[in-house]
């Protein structure tokens, strides 16, 4: 089964990417309770039972199609309900809930990482089934990679613009909330009109795979993958 083979990227990247979603929103469903808001408990979004998060369009046909295309696979799952209101703290505990999410994709990177360290001698000695093992984690640790730093940019609603709306003072952070309101529209512009006018204005190629490809060539260095 070779990595140009559709079936192959489909098996090799859709299933590291829900398993990295799903993980993303459970923990900070996970936080949340811990701080006092059992909102996402409540309705059964703890559940490690990807059917509870998949979104149809972000979590399925999106990454399926980007697969087939060959083009990079990226997606969301449903966001786990939390209610600041309910927080002990919600200043500060909803920036916490909001860092949980990417601080888990981290720690799958890191995870992967290891995974890798352990399978790659085998897969270079020819063996199939460890070849797709590793080609799995390989996608598993750059897609939360990708997660984690995408999640921290300080657009509404990615984790990055609550953690920014806990910093500001609070008339200020009253004011940044309501770009909420524009978040879909905001992103389709930054992440898809504006690189098409402006190739050097492009957000993710400046600002989110620098950093994905230097924490990957840290965390390869560290298993001694470098």
């Amino acid at each position: 089964m070779q990595s140009d083979n559709i079936v192959f990227r489909i098996a090799t990247w859709l299933v590291p990417l829900v398993i990295a979603i799903v993980l993303h929103e459970i923990s900070h469903g996970w936080v949340a309770n811990a701080f006092g808001d059992p909102t996402a408990k409540e309705r059964g979004r703890l559940s490690p039972n990807p059917i509870r998060h998949v979104d149809p369009l972000g979590t399925v046909i999106l990454p399926l199609a980007l697969a087939v295309v060959g083009a990079p696979v990226f997606g969301w799952a449903k966001p786990v309900p939390v209610v600041a209101k309910r927080l002990r703290n919600p200043r500060v505990h909803m920036m916490i809930v909001a860092l949980a999410g990417p601080a888990m994709n981290l720690a799958l990177a890191l995870l992967a990482a290891l995974g890798l360290a352990a399978v790659v001698p085998a897969a270079e000695q020819g063996s199939t089934a460890m070849a797709f093992v590793a080609a799995n984690l390989a996608n598993f640790l750059m897609i939360n990679l990708f997660l984690a730093i995408f999640n921290l940019l300080p657009i509404p609603p990615f984790d990055g613009s609550h953690v920014v709306e806990g910093l500001l003072p609070r008339s200020a952070a009253r004011r940044y909330r309501r770009l909420g309101r524009f978040g879909f529209p905001l992103l389709l512009f930054l992440l898809v009109i504006l690189p098409t006018i402006a190739p050097d204005a492009n957000v993710v190629a400046r600002l989110v795979v620098p950093p994905v490809r230097a924490i990957a060539g840290f965390l390869f260095g560290l298993v001694g993958l470098a």
